[in-house]
């Protein structure tokens, strides 16, 4: 059965979804999610020194993502990969608004933690994916401008160093 999944981070980007984490996908819109606010001080479960994509409650905010529409076991698969068995991100629903002409506002899921690091940076190459998936999903073109203005860091040796372990680690769980 399809189920709908908000991305607002790195997943966004084609490559790191369907390539790295190995979910396929039956849709992708550009949608908005009212009430929430982005954020990129979320710290990774190993000290790396960079951050990560968040969204927190925000009633006079929204988020642009992309909302897919991917089967049960992709979701169990997100799940696993993003560290919610683990408590790294939390499933939770919410409502998004597909930016398509006429397209009426749906339930999807999402992840969202509340562990928060504010001193920390995402990594330039991570932002770089946020960017990426947005402007290949058509965002509005101030939301990418926006992501344009975040802060960030060049990519610390422990994340150079830990990529591609996670990235093997990841395949190892889709088999």
């Amino acid at each position: 059965m399809p189920v709908r999944y908000f991305a607002y981070g790195s997943n966004m980007e084609t490559a790191t979804f369907c390539g790295r984490r190995e979910i396929e996908f039956t849709q992708a819109l550009a949608g908005r999610a009212d009430g929430w606010r982005l954020v990129l001080d979320k710290p990774s479960l190993l000290p790396m020194g960079c951050s990560y994509a968040n969204i927190v409650s925000d009633p006079s905010a929204h988020v642009f993502g992309v909302l897919y529409e991917i089967d049960e076991d992709g979701l169990a698969h997100l799940d696993l990969t993003e560290g919610v068995p683990i408590g790294n991100y939390a499933r939770i629903e919410i409502t998004v608004a597909p930016l398509a002409a006429a397209s009426e506002p749906v339930r999807a899921y999402t992840l969202v933690s509340d562990r928060r690091a504010p001193e920390l940076l995402p990594s330039q190459r991570y932002l770089g994916c946020v960017i990426n998936g947005a402007i290949e999903h058509r965002l509005p073109d101030e939301w990418i401008a926006h992501l344009r203005t975040i802060p960030c860091q060049p990519e610390t040796k422990a994340e150079q160093a830990l990529r591609p372990l996670l990235a093997d680690g990841l395949r190892r769980m889709r088999r």
